[in-house]
């Protein structure tokens, strides 16, 4: 039996982009630098369960404020620097949960937090706070401002779905070592977070692990936040691996040991005239899922596997005020438990 989620449209991207972008204060290696970015969405989406006949009960048709984000950055010295979001999720969607402590429905919150500091260049850098959890491409590494798709995958924050790891809206409160050695073709990250924490009584609260590698052929790919589409400027192909850990959760009432794994290709061939190909592809193997994916067979304590596929074209020629990139994004949400349903996403 196959269990078929479809998002029927997204009617309007009313406002996307910087709205600004401030350079408050520049002196020898001091700077201070603030903006705000935001989208704003109208959708229509059909409701993710169906009757006895198959056909879907319903459809929701929704505006919402889909990403408001405040930043803060600048520079103490050369080796030292520091980043800041403060962040609303999902303002104003319809049937979410309100948490003002993670940025959902009408709460605001600091979603990303840290100092950087670069011991051996950008070959050895220490990141400590709030970030993301260096383990997929889609949420791990990949900026929500630069998306090839509308949103995140399915399983991960995308849409109205929740996230399958431990996590504060993707992210963790940790440590992270990482860098680009091999003239930059290779970038290492190596994570220990906090990850689920466990309020149960006489039960240890143990440290989450997570680490990702990604090769680069052609143009390296250096920073922190990479891109979903460099919209034809770049040629980069991209191979990446990643695994995520933690033992001792509690989870459908008893102990067990979440472990996660994945990899992933990400390509993108500028052509003519300024048009671009992108396509990505990653696959996740999951053991004792930490939180259930809504609308699902996934559970908390399952064993699974996600399947996703996404590619887009680039039209460098303007239509109107802006340009034009079609895309096409396809999932597959595998439980291994017997009896269990498939769900596709397209």
């Amino acid at each position: 039996m196959t269990r078929k989620i479809v998002l029927v449209a997204l009617l309007v991207l009313l406002g996307a982009g910087n709205v600004f972008a401030l350079e408050i204060y520049r002196k020898d290696d001091l700077s201070l630098d603030a903006g705000w970015w935001g989208q704003v969405w109208g959708q229509s989406v059909s409701n993710m369960d169906t009757n006895d006949s198959g056909r879907y009960n319903d459809r929701l048709n929704d505006f919402l404020v889909r990403r408001s984000y405040f930043y803060l950055s600048g520079t103490v010295t050369p080796e030292l620097s520091f980043f800041m979001h403060y962040a609303g999720d999902k303002l104003g969607m319809d049937e979410i949960k309100n948490d003002s402590g993670k940025g959902f429905g009408s709460g605001l919150a600091l979603r990303d937090g840290w100092v950087n500091y670069k011991v051996l260049g950008e070959g050895l850098m220490v990141q400590a706070g709030r970030m993301y959890v260096p383990f997929t491409r889609d949420y791990g590494t990949t900026s929500t401002k630069s998306l090839l798709t509308t949103d995140l995958n399915w399983g991960q924050g995308g849409h109205r779905s929740t996230i399958f790891y431990p996590s504060n809206v993707g992210r963790d409160d940790a440590l992270t070592v990482w860098g680009n050695i091999l003239e930059n073709k290779l970038q290492y990250r190596f994570m220990i977070g906090d990850g689920e924490e466990d309020d149960a009584k006489n039960h240890d609260d143990t440290m989450r692990y997570a680490g990702r590698l990604s090769y680069s052929v052609f143009d390296p790919e250096t920073k922190w936040f990479n891109a979903g589409t460099y919209l034809g400027t770049k040629r980069v192909l991209s191979f990446g691996v990643g695994a995520d850990t933690q033992r001792d959760l509690i989870l459908a009432g008893k102990e067990q040991n979440y472990f996660a794994w994945t990899m992933d290709v990400f390509y993108e061939q500028p052509m003519g005239d300024g048009d671009a190909i992108t396509f990505t592809a990653s696959y996740i193997d999951v053991s004792n899922t930490v939180n259930r994916i809504t609308f699902t067979h996934l559970d908390s304590g399952d064993d699974g596997s996600i399947l996703a596929l996404k590619a887009g074209y680039y039209l460098g020629s303007k239509l109107g005020p802006g340009n034009l990139q079609p895309f096409g994004h396809y999932q597959r949400i595998n439980p291994d438990g017997s009896g269990s349903s498939n769900t596709h996403m397209e």
